[in-house]
């Protein structure tokens, strides 16, 4: 086991085959910390109000390149601050499907213990489902 990566609950929570609380390591636990981080919108941690990434505050803004910039700049910043483990390599964000106001944001970064490049690409939408 890598242990700068460590070990951590799997997201979403579940028991494993054991009845225990199944875990993640090394990838798979760093990439689900990146989807959390993304997915939280800052407030919705109890005790931890910061935590999150303000992509949230982009809900009904429209799926052009100047919210894609903006997006970028706060996946960036959630990144940076609360992912410790990776060097953040590229952060790039373009808008997808215009009916759902997709927003294709891929990620690359590197675990700061080792060279080779990882990627990551998650779909946000600024509408919600109807």
């Amino acid at each position: 086991m890598n242990n700068l990566t460590g070990r951590g609950w799997s997201f979403p929570p579940r028991l494993n085959d054991r009845d225990r609380i199944a875990t993640v390591q090394d990838d798979t636990d760093i990439q689900q910390s990146i989807y959390i981080i993304i997915n939280t919108a800052p407030g919705e941690r109890v005790m931890h109000p910061d935590f999150g990434c303000l992509i949230h505050d982009l809900i009904f803004a429209p799926a052009n390149y100047q919210t894609a910039a903006t997006a970028e700049r706060y996946v960036r910043e959630a990144l940076t601050r609360w992912e410790p483990r990776i060097d953040l390599t590229q952060v790039k964000v373009t808008p997808g499907g215009q009916k759902r106001g997709e927003m294709i944001i891929e990620v690359e970064y590197r675990l700061k213990d080792q060279q080779n490049a990882r990627n990551l690409v998650y779909p946000f939408y600024l509408l919600p489902l109807e």
